[in-house]
Formats: structure tokens, C-alpha cells, sequence
């Protein structure tokens, strides 16, 4: 009788802008290059998680409210100066990554391109990384079970592979404007030279 290998398997997916849905927001426009479950639609804020890119044309702007979800947000090109229900203004240098409430009356001044990562709360936890990889492996990072990573790749090219999977299907190749989707167990290994995003998401209570 066949043994049946009943290991869990990591998942890869790549992205590319065909994949992506653009909508536009009071302040410019949003692309989507992501969102969990797959079939969720975002206006009804029936999502876990979800990863976009916007760009913010107007001067000054306020943020969509979405008091059901945990924001972290960073500029891929310009910089600009948040406030959070009339508090102290907090300046964003590029690929500075910023943590804060869906809840919070969020004000925003300046004109940027920006990334952001939203998480359901009391669902998931996450964080968000800028990664600068050079031609030189890079430290691998690792996607435990029941976790996702996301890679944007922001500039030039990136190699990513995930060894956990079988030979032809394990290696992808990332240009710029291109993600790839881990859900795990399995492992990300990088090599640039690329400018990148990672997101990982994970149920709420993992450490």
C-alpha cells in the first residue's frame, strides 16, 4: 500500500500588475496587490489582511477610516507628515515603516507613493520590513505554519527561493512592481540587488 505523505506543503504564488485591482481614494489612487481570503472584497471590509500601494496627490489628506483593522504604512518615494487625532505630527522618511490604529482620525500632509499593510484586529499580527539585498545571500526568512510572507519588489530584480518545494516550482525571479506570496511552512532565500517589502501575517496569539 502507498504511504501518503501528509506533511504540510508551503504554497508560492507570484504577482504581477495583472493580478493587482486600481481604485481611486480622496487622496489619489490605490493599487491592491493583495488581500486574504482571496475572494474578500475590500469595500466591504470583509478581509483578514491586505497589502496595497497608493499614491497621495493632494497636499493634504485624511485616511480612509477602517476602525476594525491595525495599519503600518511606509513611503516608497517622498516623504510625508502624519497626525493622529490631532496629535504631534510624525515625519515618514522612505521605507521607514509606521505602526497605528484603522481607528485613529489619521491627517496626513505631503505627496508620496506609499505602502501599506492592514491586519484584522484580534485576527492577526504582523509586521513590516524594508529590505535593501545585495548579490550576496541574505539571511532566509522563515514562514511557520498557519503564516504568510509577502515580497514587493520595489527596484531592480530579486531571486527568492523557497527550498521546502520541489525543484521546478521553488525558484522565482521578481522584477520591480512584482510580488510573491508565501504561505507557509517553508522558508523565503534572497538574493538582489533589489529593494524590497516583506510583510508577514500570522494569527493573533503566535508568537
Amino acid at each position: 500500500m502507498k504511504r501518503t505523505d501528509r506533511k504540510e506543503r508551503p504554497r508560492l504564488q507570484r504577482l504581477d500588475p495583472s493580478y493587482y485591482l486600481t481604485s481611486s481614494w480622496s487622496g489619489g489612487t490605490t493599487t491592491q496587490i493583495a488581500i486574504w481570503p482571496p475572494e474578500a472584497v475590500y469595500a466591504e471590509r470583509s478581509f483578514l489582511w491586505r497589502v496595497s500601494s497608493a499614491t497621495v496627490e493632494l497636499e493634504a489628506s485624511d485616511f480612509t477610516s477602517l476602525p476594525d483593522y491595525e495599519r503600518q504604512i511606509a513611503t516608497l518615494e517622498g516623504g510625508i507628515v502624519l497626525s493622529h487625532n490631532g496629535g504631534k505630527p510624525i515625519f515618514l522618511a522612505p521605507f521607514e515603516v509606521h505602526a497605528f490604529s484603522g481607528a485613529d482620525a489619521t491627517h496626513s500632509v505631503g505627496r508620496c507613493r506609499d505602502f501599506n499593510l492592514m491586519l484584522r484586529r484580534d485576527a492577526l499580527r504582523g509586521s513590516m520590513e524594508a529590505l535593501e539585498l545585495t548579490e550576496a545571500p541574505g539571511r532566509p526568512r522563515l514562514c511557520g505554519p498557519q503564516e504568510q510572507l509577502l515580497l514587493y519588489c520595489v527596484e531592480g530584480t530579486c531571486r527568492a527561493e523557497c527550498p521546502e518545494l520541489p525543484e521546478q516550482a521553488a525558484v522565482c525571479c521578481l522584477q520591480a512592481g512584482e510580488a510573491l506570496l508565501l504561505t507557509g511552512p517553508g522558508s523565503l532565500s534572497m538574493l538582489g540587488p533589489a529593494r524590497l517589502m516583506l510583510c508577514r501575517m500570522q494569527p493573533a496569539g503566535r508568537s
